[in-house]
């Protein structure tokens, strides 16, 4: 998510501790929204960006999942060492930071698209990936800042929400301005100069459409950077990641941690595929061009999902919530893969809409009762988001093993059944 991820990391400096008092600090919390916004919709853009890539180069699957690997391994390599800067500058400026780090990523899709060379790509993506990964660090505990503590729940719930709705809006945009210009030649009907011509000249859209958002977090970098001195008296306590993994020995913690892998891992497994298995023929057999925009019903049910089901589980025991998101994730999965034509296209699409309350359930759950050791619950369970970045890259060789996204789909409904049996280990309280 793909997902960005709901939560407050410990991985994140640790916030300023409740006294009873809050910042009071007017004006900034449209700013904090922002952020929540720019780091879903960057996140959610691979999923555009994975079949345009994979025509330019001509990748299997397994080549064109390294863009979520390279993404998400740095939630997992750059989580630690951005908290470790936030807790040196402070939140406004490690939001700063974190946002030109972004911009630094955007404008490598220059050099990537000039030399048409894709593992320039893939290490743009990484830089731009840790710029997401500092600016989440700092959103999720300062929202919870911004006002008295008996309404944080609210205000994270509420950034979550522009957060959904940036993985929504981003892939829309973006699909219009990268997959629309798909030409009618294609690049393995070319080699030699005309190939490399071709890649330089079909990658000008990435990079004007990157170039556009560098622009625009640019805007955001200089609006945070005026607000740089309003938060006084902040203090991080350090926190051990290394004593936090005796965590894992705990079954229900570790089981939890487990799910949150897996649950990323399929959620961004299918969101990776989608623009190209909805244009196979045995689905709708249309250009990504045509269909690229659907990618947003996808990310749109995950967020229309969100507030049915903070609602539902006002009244239903959250793991049984979760296990029955997670059984008809199985069903719709099957069925997708065993149907044809508009059928088949929109049960997998439906997968977002039972997949919006997974990651904040399973990651209450794992936590319960974790107590003074919550934070470090936190961080491990950050860290777990590695499976964005592992699972995809299985799931394309599977795919290219077995010559059918359909077969692959049996990856994620295994990830959907382990958390299904998660849901019912852990439907009574700690």
């Amino acid at each position: 998510m793909a997902l960005a991820p709901d939560i407050a990391s410990s991985t994140d400096p640790s916030p300023i501790e409740d006294d009873g008092k809050h910042i009071d600090a007017p004006g900034l919390k449209p700013f904090v929204f922002a952020l929540f916004f720019i780091f879903g919709g960057i996140t959610s853009m691979n999923d555009v960006l994975i079949p345009k890539l994979k025509e330019l180069f001509t990748l299997n699957y397994t080549q064109a999942m390294l863009v979520q690997f390279c993404f998400f391994a740095a939630y997992f390599v750059m989580g630690l060492p951005m908290a470790r800067i936030v807790k040196k500058v402070g939140y406004m400026r490690g939001a700063v930071v974190g946002l030109c780090t972004m911009m630094a990523g955007c404008l490598l899709f220059i050099p990537a698209s000039q030399t048409a060379t894709y593992a320039l790509f893939l290490f743009a993506l990484f830089v731009l990936a840790s710029g997401v990964v500092m600016v989440q660090v700092v959103a999720n505990p300062l929202i919870s800042l911004l006002g008295p503590q008996r309404t944080s729940h609210s205000r994270l719930t509420f950034g979550q929400a522009f957060n959904s709705l940036g993985t929504t809006i981003f892939p829309a945009v973006g699909a219009g301005l990268i997959l629309g210009k798909l030409a009618d030649v294609s690049a393995d009907e070319l080699s030699g100069a005309a190939l490399d011509a071709y890649r330089t000249a079909e990658s000008n859209m990435i990079v004007n459409t990157y170039l556009g958002l560098a622009a625009a977090i640019g805007v955001v970098a200089l609006a945070v950077w005026m607000f740089r001195n309003r938060l006084q008296g902040e203090r991080h306590e350090e926190s051990s990641l290394v004593a936090g993994l005796s965590l894992l020995k705990r079954r229900r913690f570790g089981f939890g941690a487990l799910s949150i892998f897996l649950y990323v891992g399929a959620e961004v497994s299918i969101g990776s595929i989608l623009i190209n298995y909805l244009a196979e023929e045995r689905v709708f057999g249309q250009p990504e061009s045509v269909i690229g925009w659907m990618i947003t019903l996808y990310w749109g049910g995950a967020m229309v999902g969100r507030f049915i089901g903070s609602a539902i589980l006002r009244f239903v025991s959250p793991g049984k919530v979760l296990a029955f998101n997670a059984g008809i994730a199985i069903a719709l999965i099957a069925l997708s893969a065993n149907s044809s034509g508009a059928l088949a296209g929109y049960t997998l699409l439906c997968v977002g809409l039972v997949n919006s309350i997974m990651f904040p359930t399973i990651f209450a759950l794992a936590c319960e009762k974790l107590g003074s050791r919550a934070a470090d619950g936190s961080g491990l369970i950050n860290m777990a988001i590695v499976g964005g970045a592992v699972v995809p890259v299985i799931f394309g060789a599977l795919a290219d093993m077995s010559g059918s996204l359909a077969l692959a789909l049996t990856l994620p409904a295994i990830c959907y059944a382990i958390i299904a049996v998660f849901g019912v280990y852990a439907r009574r309280p700690a």
